[in-house]
């Protein structure tokens, strides 16, 4: 349990409110070199687990809720902060909460639960993390990239409504195939 690749996931999670913290006190450069640092523990975790055969159940639940928790989290701080537009928040968390009242509901129907991420769901997320890499980036570098934000906010969430909607239609796949196997027993 007390291994380092967990230890490094554990520090992510632990960074997630320094680095909000960071943002509403308007220190976007602290949040910057934070989140680098989450990213480098995100990079490290799982190769040293591999490496130092240090695989756990454990690891393997919490390293994507670090990622989530920090994701969420920062881009919630900048759209709140007004650096990324808040409706690409809503549409973050809808598809979010879309997709565990998806797993909740297969879950009770069916008594078990198969989560796998859909390619769909990784190029969203992937989109996510540039997108707020690149507006820390951008503000804590004065990089000058302001008016790049906004198309890439809008292609971020194109891909994280169709990964919504993909898992929609998984979910409903799955239920369908669940519950003819049920009439048929």
């Amino acid at each position: 349990m007390f291994t380092l690749p967990n230890l490094l996931t554990a520090l992510r999670l632990l960074l997630a409110p320094v680095v909000a913290w960071r943002l509403l006190e308007h220190d976007v450069e602290g949040a910057f070199w934070l989140f680098v640092i989450a990213a480098i523990t995100d990079l490290l975790d799982g190769n040293l687990a591999r490496w130092l055969n240090q695989r756990s159940v454990l690891g393997a639940w919490l390293d994507p809720i670090a990622d989530k928790v920090m994701l969420l989290t920062t881009l919630g701080m900048l759209a709140l902060t007004g650096l990324l537009p808040i409706w690409l928040l809503y549409i973050v968390l809808v598809r979010d909460l879309v997709i565990l009242a998806g797993a909740e509901g297969y879950r009770r129907l069916t008594g078990k639960l198969d989560v796998r991420p859909t390619m769909s769901g990784k190029v969203a997320t992937f989109m996510e993390f540039v997108l707020v890499s690149w507006v820390l980036a951008d503000v804590a570098l004065d990089l000058g990239y302001d008016a790049s934000i906004e198309p890439m906010a809008m292609l971020t969430a194109v891909a994280v409504a169709g990964s919504g909607v993909r898992y929609v239609w998984l979910w409903a796949h799955k239920t369908r195939l669940f519950l003819r196997e049920q009439a048929s027993e």
